[in-house]
């Protein structure tokens, strides 16, 4: 552990070690996601029309997407909830740091950096993005590679997913407390899979690092953050101490 990398007094009694880890993949991903509704509860219940039309657009591209032979795997996700796990430094610092609120989000996974440009290039893709820009309030992109990983997210039946998007002032830093707390999902919710993805090439990105995982069921998650103190003692007061805030939403996969 760095030294300039702190944990909390309260933590420091907690000691989950360091999480289990696999080779990265070697995948390159791109990370579409748009904020279509707005809900005034944690929960995502229903869906406009506007949603819709996106959701019948975004079908069409990953159909398309499967037929190409740069693509290894294209998924579609529909937020849920949004869980307990912003924390106090979201909190303290709202006014600069985007805050996720993506109620839609596209995983297109790929062999390799080539694959990502070539794909990038093709009118499919490029006249969806135009056209997921002009129609959600809030559009973000990303091209990453895997950095961290716990194992692969398998997409091929029904569960729960995570995507956490972090913003630390500190790439590094960021990394090394992920390693730490993402010990605590491991030891306390039974998490085994893990693809933690990370910008490529110096891309300017609104998040460090965005985290993508998988639980069966919302059961085996949702209590643990509620209910378990180690959540804030040991995870949400080690990304205040670090100034590192995260922002999860949890979805279903509708492709």
């Amino acid at each position: 552990m760095s030294t300039r990398t702190k944990f909390d007094t309260k933590s420091n009694s907690l000691d989950y070690g360091q999480v289990s880890l696999v080779e990265p993949s070697g995948s390159y991903y791109i990370h579409l996601a748009m904020e279509v509704d707005e809900s005034n509860s944690p929960f995502y219940l229903f869906d406009s029309k506007k949603k819709k039309r996106l959701l019948d657009r975004a079908k069409l591209l990953c159909q398309s997407l499967e037929k190409s032979d740069e693509v290894l795997k294209v998924n579609m996700f529909k937020a849920v909830l949004i869980p307990p796990g912003r924390g106090r430094y979201i909190k303290e610092n709202a006014g600069r740091i985007k805050i996720a609120r993506y109620d839609l989000a596209l995983l297109i996974e790929v062999a390799s950096k080539e694959a990502v440009n070539d794909l990038l290039k093709t009118e499919t893709l490029r006249e969806s993005i135009a056209y997921f820009k002009d129609k959600s309030k809030n559009y973000h992109q990303l091209i990453a590679s895997n950095v961290r990983n716990m194992g692969p997210v398998k997409h091929n039946s029904k569960g729960v997913y995570l995507f956490n998007y972090f913003y630390a002032e500190d790439i590094e830093q960021n990394l090394e407390v992920w390693n730490y707390t993402a010990a605590w999902f491991e030891k306390e919710t039974g998490l085994r899979n893990s693809e933690l993805m990370l910008p490529v090439d110096g891309q300017v990105s609104d998040y460090t690092l965005i985290n993508h995982c998988r639980w069966d069921r919302l059961f085996d998650i949702l209590p643990s953050l509620v209910f378990k103190r180690s959540f804030q003692s040991f995870v949400l007061d080690s990304f205040y101490e670090n100034q590192i805030g995260a922002m999860p939403i949890l979805y279903r996969t509708v492709y």
